[in-house]
């Protein structure tokens, strides 16, 4: 940007004696000054949306208008404006979440103030129709809980069964009959029995791991703060 530096000074020639040639205005004095005039004319900025080439600045103390929050042109906008943005991103209320620095969001953001939140919990998603989330805040579990103590229990049903002996004669012929007919046989000489039974096994295998913190989800650990004002 040029600024208009006058080359001629035509007030000291009102002072000169008559017939000094150096009180005559000159027509290269007065092109001169047009010219100098035009130069810096053509590299001001309009008053008027004007466009900027380069990389302009605002002089220190500027005051400018601040831009609506749903003004998304060009426009030049004030730190007045960007405050009210990053304010209207997080309303009071809203949760701050970094991963590597606990910074208090006042000092990086600027604005409201902050409380560390949440120390050692997770968040979960409210849920009216659970009772356990349906208020904003509520608070449960426990990091220090084992699995829940439980049995398993295992029933066995004998469907019928009957035991055999065979009886011998005399003549070498056997005979099977079933065990409750054997009072009906007292009478008669049983050269050898034989009972057949039928073993069950049970196998109760204990199941998942019963110590402090194995149940914990997958997690990672961040910095959280909520803008209480």
């Amino acid at each position: 940007m040029t600024d208009y530096t006058k080359s001629t000074n035509f007030a000291t020639k009102d002072a000169l004696a008559s017939g000094n040639a150096l009180k005559i205005v000159k027509g290269t004095e007065i092109d001169t000054e047009f010219n100098n005039i035009a130069t810096a004319v053509a590299t001001k900025a309009d008053l008027a949306s004007p466009t900027f080439t380069g990389t302009p600045t605002l002089p220190t103390g500027t005051i400018g208008v601040t831009q609506s929050a749903a003004n998304s042109s060009t426009a030049l906008a004030t730190t007045a404006f960007v405050q009210a943005a990053l304010s209207a991103l997080y309303p009071v209320g809203a949760i701050y979440i970094n991963a590597t620095s606990s910074t208090n969001p006042a000092t990086s953001l600027g604005f409201g103030t902050w409380t560390a939140f949440g120390a050692g919990r997770v968040m979960v998603g409210f849920n009216s129709g659970n009772a356990l989330f349906d208020t904003a805040e509520e608070t449960g579990g426990s990091a220090d809980a084992t699995l829940v103590s439980h049995t398993h229990t295992a029933t066995v049903t004998d469907p019928g069964h009957f035991h055999s002996y065979n009886i011998y004669g005399g003549g070498g012929a056997s005979i099977d009959i079933v065990q409750s007919s054997i009072a009906n046989l007292a009478s008669s000489t049983a050269k050898s029995t034989t009972t057949k039974t039928t073993a069950i096994t049970v196998a109760n295998d204990t199941q998942g791991v019963s110590a402090t913190n194995a149940n914990y989800q997958p997690y990672i650990t961040v910095f959280m703060w909520k803008r209480v004002s």
